[in-house]
Formats: structure tokens, sequence, C-alpha cells
């Protein structure tokens, strides 16, 4: 599709492929998602349009059917409410839970080294290109993170 008809297009009919989707979802972001798919269908097209009503009628007939589509999806039947999920992840043991919460509590620099040398098994030198640091700079958070980890927890552990 041309151009300068796409935006006349998305511009006049935005609003109306929204409210559709909604009222199919009955929520905002997958109806934002919809509206994405239908209007990248509608620039994608080769045929052009007889009239107007014709361009109305036929984002009205792809909306519900992008609608349809994803309702029937797999991905879509599995979810659950974000009000039904823990805030904070569940754990086998306590002490996870607690190492888990000590971690979080770190400044972000000293997690993230953490996160890429121990979870994601990335050497130092890795992390420093992936993060833009030097070897000794990433050596560095790790010793500060672990260093703040052993305070914190000698302190949780001591208390009990």
């Amino acid at each position: 599709m041309e151009k300068n008809l796409f935006n006349s297009a998305a511009r006049q009919y935005q609003d109306m492929v929204y409210r559709v989707a909604l009222h199919i979802f009955g929520n905002p972001q997958d109806a934002e998602d919809a509206v994405q798919e239908v209007f990248l269908r509608l620039y994608t097209r080769q045929e052009p349009f007889g009239t107007p009503d014709h361009l109305r009628r036929w984002l009205i007939r792809v909306t519900v059917n992008v609608c349809k589509d994803t309702l029937k999806s797999p991905w879509w039947r599995r979810r659950v409410p974000l009000e039904s999920v823990p805030e904070e992840p569940v754990f086998d043991r306590p002490e996870q839970g607690e190492l888990y919460r000590e971690v979080m509590a770190l400044p972000e620099k000293y997690r993230t080294v953490l996160y890429l040398f121990y979870y994601e098994e990335m050497t130092v030198r890795e992390i420093g290109e992936i993060l833009g640091l030097g070897t000794t700079a990433v050596t560095t958070r790790l010793h500060r993170a672990r260093a703040k980890l052993r305070e914190h927890l000698t302190e949780v552990w001591q208390d009990e």
C-alpha cells in the first residue's frame, strides 16, 4: 500500500480498530497488539481498495480475525492473571529466598555482574565486553558484590 494512503487510513481508522479489539479482548494491552498486527497487514497488502467503505469493512474483518486467532492460540489458553503470580519467586528452601532478596537489594551494577557470571556462566572478559568495562572493573564489582552478600547474609544468619 502506498505510504500516503496508509498514513491517511491509519489516522482515520485506528480508533475504530482499537475499539473493536478492546471489545473482544477486554484489556488494552492485547487490543494494542491487535491494532499493530492489523495495520501491519494493511501496510503489506498489495491490492487496492475500491471505496473507503471497502477499506473500513476489511479493517473490521481483519481485526476480528486477528483477535480470534490470538484467542485460539495455545499461548493465550495458558495465560494466568498477573494478580495470581507471586511478586517474588517461590523457592524450594528458605535460604534460596533469603539469597534472592539479598541479591536483589544490591545496587544494579553488582546484581548485573553476579547474574552474568553465575547464571549465564559468562567469563569476566565477556561481561566486560557486554557492559563496556575492563576486566579489572568487572573483577572488582564481582569481589565487592560477593563481599556485600557475605556481610548481609552473615548478619541475617547470626540474627536467627
